[in-house]
């Protein structure tokens, strides 16, 4: 056979025999390179990128390398975070799963799941096992797909559909354990973490984020009845340190939601950091960042693990900028409090720190019949969209907005429900990209959006490199000193995080706007 029917025939068969490979389970734990294996990348939620074809120096020449639509226009926004293995992404919206080539776009297959009554806000995602595919459907099923031919594996119920639970989120591997949350406060239904077998669905264990009669922390609401319905939400997926063996989750806030009078007292673990052990579902610390949250400001929001150098010494920590306007820096193996920041100007429902370095909450600012004015407003500060860590400068960088609410409590009854309370937004003091120093949690540069803005989906990457974007404009600055290198107009804002891989030695970077995704690279790399 001639060499060139050779070549034509190897690139016809290509994405048939990539199927035939599964995904190494190492790979979990390692730099994105050629893959990129879950939600955040790797296990660290740092969302940055080794690869340096792409770079400071020949950024300008960032042009696309293709563009696709999915899902026939339907319109559906992809706010998933692609994987990418063995030269295939695998993304999705709600009740929706596609494969594409990396190389192209080319869908290389559909999947849809039956119509339904679920939430379909968003999904953020998929989870990989070996040749297995899991994603939660919005009716609160995990269904698992053949990665090769996106047949359906089996379907699972990880909650009562009919308690409208929002299931949005992408399930972590560790192990064999498929690690899952949930989101939705509408009713007020219990919270919880779980893991499921990857072979058939069975449920592993359970973590519920708020307290049972007998628990430590039930001390912190006025009875059980108030404890087991306090939701606290595990809206999207967290982060894991190998070494520790801990998976780090962030809850969300407790219900009723703006209405406090039948939730007394700090409410653990709402609004809280925990430590679970993968293997056993046992909480091994937490801390909460915002006891007693009455305007939804959950801890569902980036996890990221650095490892690096605190007073001096050598550290394994955590950090996250989150919704309520503060910045937090514990150690992630004890959970010991190390630096809480406040990282907007306008912040004014609190009366200062207290002695673990939480905010201590103003009963002024609780939310009431005639309203009244906080900041940051109910969509916080920051929100879920991906953060990302550049270990070189030691920064990172959060989308924030400087904005406020007029919070109004509309139930007044001794037990409301579900959302007992309105907020309308009430005007803003702008929105910024922000480079925060990790040992201290202030700012080293700023970036001021131009027009509205706020919170965007992010990536760092040792080209000394950082993309975001501000609503659909695709930005790539220099980390260092928040200098524009390079920009592009999408079609709409972005809707997931972007990501970064190699293929036959050429580096890409992929996003999601809307229903399509943009692919694209240098046309001349610098070696």
């Amino acid at each position: 056979m001639k060499r060139q029917n050779l070549i034509a025939l190897t690139l016809t068969l290509l994405p048939g025999l990539l199927f035939g490979q599964m995904l190494d389970p190492k790979k979990l734990g390692q730099p994105v390179t050629d893959t990129w294996a879950t939600y955040n990348g790797d296990y660290s939620g740092r969302r940055h990128s080794p690869l340096t074809q792409i770079n400071d120096t020949n950024v300008h020449t960032l042009s696309l390398a293709w563009l696709n639509r999915y899902g026939s226009g339907s319109g559906i926004a992809i706010k998933s975070t692609p994987l990418l293995v063995n030269g295939i992404l695998y993304f999705t919206s709600p009740n929706h799963v596609w494969a594409a080539d990396a190389h192209t776009g080319r869908e290389l297959w559909h999947y849809q799941y039956p119509a339904n009554t679920g939430s379909t806000i968003g999904n953020r995602g998929l989870g990989m096992y070996n040749n297995w595919l899991f994603f939660e459907a919005p009716d609160s099923h995990l269904v698992s797909l053949d990665a090769k031919t996106g047949k359906e594996r089996w379907k699972v119920e990880i909650a009562d559909p009919k308690l409208d639970y929002t299931s949005t989120v992408a399930p972590v591997i560790i192990g064999n354990h498929v690690v899952l949350g949930l989101g939705g406060d509408h009713m007020d239904n219990p919270g919880y973490v779980q893991s499921r077998d990857p072979e058939t669905g069975a449920l592993q264990w359970k973590w519920y984020t708020t307290p049972r009669k007998g628990e430590p922390g039930i001390e912190t609401w006025p009875d059980e009845y108030a404890s087991a319905h306090g939701t606290g939400q595990a809206w999207i997926p967290g982060s894991y340190d190998p070494e520790l063996n801990l998976y780090y989750i962030g809850t969300g806030n407790p219900n009723p939601v703006m209405a406090d009078q039948s939730r007394k007292g700090d409410n653990l673990y709402t609004c809280s950091i925990v430590a679970l052990n993968p293997d056993t579902g046992k909480m091994v610390w937490y801390y909460q960042v915002s006891p007693h949250d009455t305007h939804d400001w959950d801890a569902s929001v980036p996890i990221i693990l650095i490892d690096g150098v605190y007073n001096g010494k050598p550290r394994k920590m955590l950090a996250q900028a989150s919704r309520n306007g503060y910045y937090f820096l514990l150690d992630r193996a004890t959970g010991e409090h190390l630096v809480t920041q406040p990282f907007i100007d306008t912040i004014n429902w609190t009366k200062g720190l207290n002695a673990k370095g939480q905010p201590v909450y103003d009963p002024a600012k609780t939310p009431k019949a005639d309203g009244v004015l906080v900041s940051p407003s109910s969509n916080g500060a920051t929100n879920w969209p991906a953060q990302t860590f550049d270990p070189a400068t030691g920064l990172l960088f959060v989308g924030t907005s400087r904005s406020y609410s007029m919070f109004y409590l509309t139930d007044s009854d001794d037990h409301p429900e579900g959302w007992a309370g309105l907020d309308g937004q009430a005007g803003s003091d702008g929105a910024a990209l922000l480079a925060l120093d990790y040992k201290t949690g202030k700012p080293v540069w700023k970036h001021e959006w131009p027009s509205g803005g706020g919170p965007s989906h992010m990536l760092s990457t040792d080209g000394k490199l950082l993309f975001t974007a501000n609503g659909s404009n695709f930005i790539a600055f220099a980390p260092k000193t928040g200098k524009i290198l390079w920009h592009t107009t999408l079609m709409g804002p972005l809707t997931a995080g972007p990501i970064s891989y190699t293929l036959e030695g050429k580096q890409y970077i992929v996003i999601c706007s809307a229903d399509m995704l943009y692919a694209f690279t240098v046309n001349d790399p610098v070696k």
